[in-house]
């Protein structure tokens, strides 16, 4: 087996301080595996990074077409960054088709990377090229590598007797070597991790390493590469970090506010994109009392997780968009009763099966209004794949002190994207107190508290507890089904003023840039990190910018009013076509302006830009 070189390379080595490199290829090339192995080696080499994972809804597009190509962005830096990159500064295409999806988004002057063999008339035909796009004119603009990665990876597993196809599967581990020694990325790990991924198979375990081998070999021993790169670690917050996906994350959050309110975590879920990965997670760790049940629909995932509630776990359900509609009446049910549930709702491009792989942040009025009748729930985002963990966590926390439904607005962008993630130590989290009721003295199932007006949490089983759930509306007092006209009036009120009182117990909202001034960008969710570095490029041109990302959106922070008269003009982005601006417009009687976008992709930080420039520009 060849070895990694151990010397150090006779070829110079050019620093640079950020990379943008995307990994694209046919659904079937592995780029989501080889990006996320990259992935890795980058955080091992202390960089800051951020990923964008894009992928066909097909399972399996026709080999070769637009349709079929899948991608990987990863954003890697010696600074402290927020977004994935805007473009490409390294695109590495599998294919033809690869070539024509991509190809525009390359930087002038990126390096190209090129699978020639791949290049074969009827691929290019597939991709709808004229001719061979190796051969245009438009490539000088480029760094262009063509290297016949299929052949190489052949030739290196040659003398394994190993089928074809099996052979071919390998190439993405010559392109991730290659692009290893490219970038002077650390080698040790991903062997190891091939070890242990393919450990049921010893020859795939050799072949991948082979492969893997062979193209940090080729780059170090290639005249086509006169030099290799290095990005030096980023200066961050000491302690443990791991690489996190936001779905990963969330999962972890829910896990540990169970372990802070001492309860079971029940999820009761059907796999649907981009969620199912949470479902995954949290069936790998039954030994931390998490318990999961893959339902038969949609129905049963929700009125599952609201009878474990009921029984004194903490129920939690997952899901998109379209199954967020098919749980609304159970999701009534749970504000009817006064249970803690947990809906995460990771969206996607709708409507209907719309965009399954792509980002959306179209969900946030059904999650506000969604549902029969007067239901108000609480709603809160995170912003960051990392801020999954601690949103969910405070989901939790909420969601059992006011016994209320708590909708997690996830998106494609979070549950896919992965950023270093500091680990935090179990003990430095808030505690979560989470008391059943036991006292039959006294007690009625509406026996509020007085801060939060939540009712008692009683579990079935305790004499001179018993009371009545269901859909139709209670007596305040007894719990008795009730017709009462004012009755009816005073619960819906009730719950009304306990989501309302949430906000007694949120931080106040948080301006980062400046604290007054000619702008205000409001955001949500992941339109996080792309508002923050515009507005840090506007206050650096002299643009008095602030930036205001709203973690909870019901209800919102009490000082909103205060803070949106301190700026002349507010713009509030969003991955839809303006729910929260209307959302503002209604509570605040503010006139803020809309930038929607609905492409499937996040913002990116120059189209951001070039749009506020533009509406500062129509004002002035």
């Amino acid at each position: 087996m060849p070895e990694l070189s151990t010397t150090p390379s006779s070829k110079p080595v050019e620093e640079r301080s950020t990379v943008v490199i995307r990994f694209a290829g046919d659904s079937g090339d592995g780029m989501q595996l080889t990006g996320t192995q990259f992935t890795n080696e980058s955080a091992l080499a202390g960089n800051d990074i951020s990923t964008l994972p894009d992928f066909p809804a097909e399972i399996r597009a026709p080999a070769g077409t637009l349709a079929g190509v899948s991608g990987f962005q990863l954003n890697f830096s010696s600074k402290s960054i927020m977004t994935p990159g805007d473009s490409p500064d390294v695109l590495v295409a599998m294919n033809p088709a690869a070539l024509a999806v991509n190809l525009n988004d390359l930087v002038e002057g990126g390096i190209l990377i090129v699978d020639t063999d791949a290049f074969t008339q009827a691929n290019i035909r597939k991709a709808q090229f004229e001719g061979d796009p190796l051969e245009d004119e438009r490539l000088s603009r480029y760094q262009v590598y063509k290297i016949p990665i299929t052949k190489l990876t052949t030739q290196a597993i040659a003398d394994m007797g190993l089928p074809n196809k099996t052979v071919v599967r390998c190439k993405n581990f010559f392109a991730l070597g290659l692009c290893s020694w490219l970038f002077n990325r650390p080698t040790e790990k991903t062997i190891e991790w091939v070890e242990s991924k393919f450990a049921k198979s010893p020859a795939l375990v050799e072949a991948n390493v082979k492969v893997f081998k062979a193209g940090w070999n080729f780059g170090e021993t290639t005249e086509l590469f006169a030099a290799s790169y290095k990005v030096p670690p980023a200066t961050i917050e000491p302690g443990m970090y791991t690489s996190i996906t936001g779905n990963k994350a969330l999962s972890y959050g829910l896990i540990a506010a169970a372990g802070k309110a001492d309860k079971r975590l029940f999820l009761g879920s059907y796999p649907i994109t981009p969620a199912s990965d949470i479902l995954h997670e949290l069936a790998s760790h039954k030994d931390f009392d998490v318990l999961t049940v893959q339902a038969e629909d949609e129905i049963a995932g929700v009125c599952s997780a609201l009878g474990a509630s009921f029984g004194g776990s903490i129920g939690v359900t997952t899901s998109s968009g379209p199954g967020i509609a098919l749980k609304a009446e159970a999701i009534g049910l749970a504000v009817m009763v006064e249970l803690p549930l947990i809906v995460v709702n990771v969206q996607r491009g709708g409507p209907s099966t719309g965009l399954p792989t792509k980002t959306e942040q179209a969900d946030l009025l059904q999650c506000m209004y969604g549902r029969n009748g007067e239901s108000p729930v609480a709603v809160v985002a995170p912003q960051t794949p990392g801020d999954c963990f601690y949103a969910a966590f405070e989901a939790v926390r909420i969601a059992i002190k006011y016994m209320t439904p708590v909708y997690l607005l996830s998106d494609g962008y979070l549950a896919n994207g992965a950023e270093p993630w500091r680990i935090p130590k179990f003990d430095e989290l808030p505690d979560i107190e989470a008391k059943f009721w036991t006292r039959p003295i006294g007690f009625h199932p509406y026996l509020r508290n007085e801060d939060t007006l939540a009712r008692p949490w009683v579990v079935p089983g305790f004499s001179g507890l018993e009371h009545r759930v269901g859909g139709i509306e209670k007596d305040y007092d007894s719990g008795n089904i009730s017709y009462d006209p004012d009755n009816h009036e005073k619960m819906v009120r009730v719950r009304a003023s306990k989501i309302e009182g949430i906000a007694y117990d949120l931080p106040p909202a948080k301006v980062e840039g400046s604290e007054l001034g000619e702008l205000l960008v409001v955001g949500w969710g992941s339109t996080y990190g792309a508002i923050s570095e515009t507005v840090t490029r506007l206050n650096d041109e002299g643009t008095a910018a602030g930036h205001l990302h709203l973690r909870w959106l019901n209800p919102l922070p009490m000082d909103l009013d205060k803070i949106f008269k301190r700026f002349k003009k507010i713009v509030v982005p969003e991955l839809n076509l303006g729910q929260l601006v209307r959302i503002l417009r209604d509570r605040f009687l503010v006139d803020a302006i809309p930038l929607s976008k609905v492409q499937g992709q996040p913002f990116g930080v120059d189209e951001l830009t070039d749009r506020i420039r533009s509406v500062m520009g129509s004002s002035s």
